[in-house]
């Protein structure tokens, strides 16, 4: 007779719990079992090996690298939205190794919104660089920064180790203020490539525009994150409704 009080899980979340604590004593980036050895150490199918696996993507607590397989996450890098540091800053201060990727590097015809933004005349050019940071070597964020041409002089700067913001001081424009907007996008197939994602992923996407101490516009930054492994956090204070 069977127990009424017994609940059944299904077989992946199981699996799912079994490989969480396996993770719990290893070290971030050691690699898990690939899918054909959780088939052949579980007897299941691989459609139920990659849900399990898939509890732990979702939960932020291993990474997939196409082509790589599967690893333990770092912890998840929080920022306070208060403030903001350079990315390399950043992730020293929390202990990560910190490093970026070039991808690209140009000049072009700006466009609508980034002559808005950084309050350029239409037909202007700006500066657009494309980078993957990254952190213990694993990718956090892509980040498209867009700066008004006259700053092309930063690309003398080593952008895969160097800072972007001690590049625009040496040019004469020092980041002072700025502010922020997030939301959430799918990943696109640029964002899939570059941070390990399936397309259409979700991604939290911050949009920043920083100025001068003057308040003029000097960068124009769209950020976009692999929730799992960045997180941002806001502080802020409770407005009192109307006594009486």
């Amino acid at each position: 007779m069977s127990d009424p009080t017994r609940t059944f899980a299904p077989r992946y979340f199981e699996i799912a719990q079994a490989l969480r604590s396996r993770v719990g004593k290893l070290h971030p980036h050691d690699s898990l079992p690939s899918d054909a050895e959780l088939c052949s150490e579980f007897g299941v199918s691989r459609m139920t090996a990659r849900a399990a696996v898939q509890e732990l993507v979702n939960d932020g607590l291993v990474y997939r690298e196409p082509g790589r397989g599967t690893f333990v996450s770092p912890p998840v890098v929080d920022r306070q939205l208060s403030n903001l540091l350079g990315f390399n800053a950043e992730m020293r201060a929390k202990g990560l190794a910190p490093s970026s990727v070039l991808i690209s590097a140009e000049i072009a015809p700006g466009t609508k919104t980034q002559l808005q933004m950084l309050y350029l005349e239409p037909g202007s050019e700006v500066l657009n660089i494309l980078r993957l940071r990254k952190a213990d070597d694993v990718p956090l964020v892509l980040d498209l920064n867009t700066l008004p041409a006259k700053f092309a002089g930063v690309l003398e700067t080593d952008l895969d180790t160097g800072s972007l913001h001690s590049a625009l001081i040496a040019e004469g424009a020092v980041p002072s203020q700025g502010t922020s907007t997030i939301t959430a996008e799918g990943a696109t197939q640029t964002d899939a490539k570059h941070l390990g994602l399936d397309a259409s992923s979700p991604l939290v996407v911050e949009r920043r525009l920083i100025r001068d101490p003057h308040g003029t516009p000097i960068e124009w930054t769209e950020s976009r994150y692999v929730p799992e492994r960045y997180s941002i956090t806001a502080q802020f204070t409770v407005e009192l409704p109307p006594q009486g």
